[in-house]
């Protein structure tokens, strides 16, 4: 697929991502701020900022049936529905296998000139969003997509070393991120600089995508007031693709895709305690 500015796509430095951290409003110490270190290209007023046809993918994969395996050798496939959190690990080895880049459907005001990929089943209702989103007068970025057990390594490391014992709370260990499969985003404002910040919910992007990404199968993974429930603080920011159907039943009741995941969905795996 032709991507919209050709001589900047194709000359964009493959810049790697940086998994650096959000700024944390109620932290007492706070790390070093994240700002992109890539030169965004201006365009012109008339230029779109994105190529492709966008049509809306309705439901959601099914979960594919697979023996019980222990949670951190697991391979969920195509399974857009799989349960990661802290317990229910992913095998070291994962990736995706239809993994795209976002610079072939996205101009750098999206991607920043990041090298970011994420699954392809989530492109067009993504470019269907990120459209409409610019049809409003609003200008997300796309921060962070898929990050190996390898990325989520560093980030790891970065907010141990930066907060102790309180990153249990604010980032999964390697394994156990839902951006390993693939299917999750974290969203940007250029109010923030397109970094990572609670205040994300205030933007006109934040704002925007907590009452309508569900529309096209986007829900919020960690809301507000629900870390008893998802194990994390809240992220504004970090949306994961389900399909429409189930995004927007859970926008109507009000539950997060984890109360939903422990209900509804078998435990396809042993976790840490039951294989004691």
């Amino acid at each position: 697929m032709a991507c919209v500015l050709t001589t900047a796509c194709a000359t964009a430095p493959e810049i790697e991502v940086d998994v650096a951290t959000p700024v944390l409003e109620t932290a007492t110490t706070v790390p070093p701020t994240w700002t992109p270190t890539a030169t965004v290209t201006p365009l012109p007023t008339n230029t779109p900022f994105y190529t492709a046809t966008a049509t809306l993918i309705a439901v959601a994969a099914a979960p594919t049936e697979t023996p019980v395996v222990v949670c951190n050798r697991r391979f969920p496939e195509n399974d857009l529905l799989i349960l990661v959190n802290r317990d229910f690990h992913l095998s070291a080895d994962y990736e995706p296998t239809d993994l795209v880049l976002l610079a072939n459907y996205f101009n750098p005001r999206v991607t920043l000139n990041y090298q970011t990929r994420v699954r392809e089943d989530l492109m067009p209702p993504l470019i269907e969003m990120i459209e409409t989103m610019y049809n409003a007068g609003l200008q997300p970025s796309i921060i962070s997509g898929y990050r190996s057990y390898q990325q989520q390594q560093i980030a790891w490391d970065k907010w141990k070393n930066w907060y102790g014992e309180r990153a249990e709370n604010l980032s999964a260990r390697p394994g156990t991120s839902e951006h390993q499969l693939g299917s999750t985003v974290d969203f940007g404002s250029p109010t923030l600089q397109h970094t990572f910040h609670t205040s994300f919910e205030n933007t006109g992007e934040g704002v925007w995508l907590l009452e309508n990404a569900h529309l096209y199968g986007f829900t919020l993974s960690y809301p507000r007031d629900a870390q008893e429930i998802t194990g994390y603080e809240y992220e504004p920011w970090h949306y994961r693709y389900v399909g429409v159907a189930l995004a927007t039943e859970l926008y109507e009741a009000q539950l997060t895709l984890t109360e939903y995941q422990l209900a509804q969905l078998p435990s396809l795996c042993l976790n840490q305690s039951e294989q004691q």
